[in-house]
C-alpha cells in the first residue's frame, strides 16, 4: 500500500542535525526571531511556557515533544513574568555547551534538548505547508529516546554520522505526524490521512500521480458524494482534491527535475501530463518559470 506521509518525507530529505542543551532558572524568558528551518526539542526534567506566533501558548512538561516545521517566532520562558531577551538564531554562532537562560547558578528549573535541521527538497516550502505550524505530544517515549539518540549521534563523529542522522530525522518526524493524525490536526495532509475515507481518495493520489483524475473518480474511491467528498476533503486538507493533486504533481516534477538523467517529456508523463509542452505552461504557471531553466538552476 502506498504511504503519503513516507513519500512526503522522503522529498522533504532532511539532513544536517545540530543539537543543543537548553536549560532555565529563576525568572527567565528568550524571544527567538523567525528562524524558517524545521527544529524541535523534548524536556527532559521540569517544566516552561511556550509561545508560538499565531497559536496558543502551551505548556511544556518532562517527556513532552515539540517539533515547529518552520520555526516561526516563540518565546519560550519559566512561569514568572519578565521581559524576554531577544536571540536572532541566525545572526549567532553555535553554542559548543550547554545554553542557560535565567540564573546561571544551581540547580536548574526545567532542562531541554533541542536542535534544528535543514530540508533539501526544492519544495520544501510548499511541502511544510501541509503540516501544522505547531506539534506538541505528550507522553509518546520513542520521540523523546529519539531526541536523545539524535543528540549522541550529533555529538559524536563517529564513522557514517552522517546517515544515521539523516535516517534518525527521518524515523523522529514519521513518529510525530501519524501521532497527531485525525481530528486534533489543523487542516493538511495529516489530517487528511486521519479520515478513513479521504485517506483512501490520497493513497490512490499517490499511488498513481500521472492518471487523470477527477473529483468524481475521487469521490467514488472514498465511497463519498461528489459534493460531500469536495467539502469534506477541502475543510480537512485545506485545498481543494485538484489543488492538492496540482501541488503534489508539482513537488514531484520539481525532484524529477534535479535528476541529470530524466528527460522533458519523461516527466511531463510521470506527473500526468500529455506532452512536454503541456506540462511546460502548467508549471511555470504554477512555479514561475519554465521546468528547462528551473532544471539547469537547480544543477547549478
Amino acid at each position: 500500500m502506498v504511504d503519503p506521509l513516507s513519500q512526503l518525507i522522503q522529498l522533504l530529505r532532511p539532513r544536517t542535525v545540530f543539537t543543543k542543551g537548553i536549560s532555565g532558572a529563576g525568572r527567565w524568558a528568550v524571544r527567538y526571531a523567525d528562524f524558517g528551518q524545521p527544529s524541535f526539542c523534548t524536556v527532559i526534567e521540569g517544566a516552561c511556557r511556550l509561545a508560538v506566533d499565531g497559536e496558543v501558548p502551551v505548556t511544556l512538561e518532562a517527556g513532552d515533544f515539540v517539533l515547529l516545521p518552520a520555526t516561526p517566532g516563540f518565546t519560550l520562558s519559566g512561569f514568572d513574568p519578565v521581559q524576554p531577551t531577544f536571540i536572532d538564531p541566525k545572526g549567532m554562532p553555535a553554542p559548543t555547551g550547554e545554553v542557560r537562560h535565567g540564573r546561571q547558578h544551581g540547580e536548574p528549573d526545567v532542562r531541554l534538548l533541542g536542535g534544528y535541521f535543514v530540508l533539501d527538497s526544492p519544495d520544501a516550502g510548499l511541502l511544510v505547508s501541509l503540516l501544522p505550524t505547531l506539534m506538541h505530544l505528550r507522553g509518546i517515549e520513542r520521540l523523546s529516546t529519539l531526541v536523545c539518540l539524535v543528540g549522541e549521534e550529533a555529538r559524536d563523529e563517529r564513522p557514517g554520522r552522517d546517515l544515521v542522522l539523516a535516517r534518525l530525522v527521518e524515523v523522529m518526524l514519521i513518529e510525530a505526524l501519524r501521532s497527531i493524525q485525525g481530528e486534533s490536526a489543523t487542516p493538511g495532509l495529516l489530517r487528511g490521512l486521519g479520515d478513513p475515507r479521504l485517506a483512501a481518495a490520497i493513497r490512490q493520489i499517490h499511488a498513481d500521480p500521472a492518471h487523470a483524475w477527477t473529483v468524481a473518480e475521487l469521490a467514488s474511491e472514498a465511497a463519498l458524494s461528489r459534493s460531500v467528498f469536495f467539502e469534506r476533503f477541502t475543510r480537512a486538507v485545506g485545498v481543494p482534491p485538484m489543488e492538492y493533486l496540482l501541488v503534489w504533481r508539482m513537488a514531484l516534477a520539481k525532484d524529477l527535475l534535479r535528476q541529470r538523467d530524466v528527460d522533458l517529456a519523461s516527466v511531463a508523463e510521470r506527473v500526468g501530463y500529455s506532452s512536454a509542452s503541456t506540462f511546460s505552461t502548467a508549471f511555470s504557471r504554477h512555479v514561475g518559470q519554465p521546468p528547462s531553466r528551473y532544471a539547469r538552476m537547480a544543477d547549478a
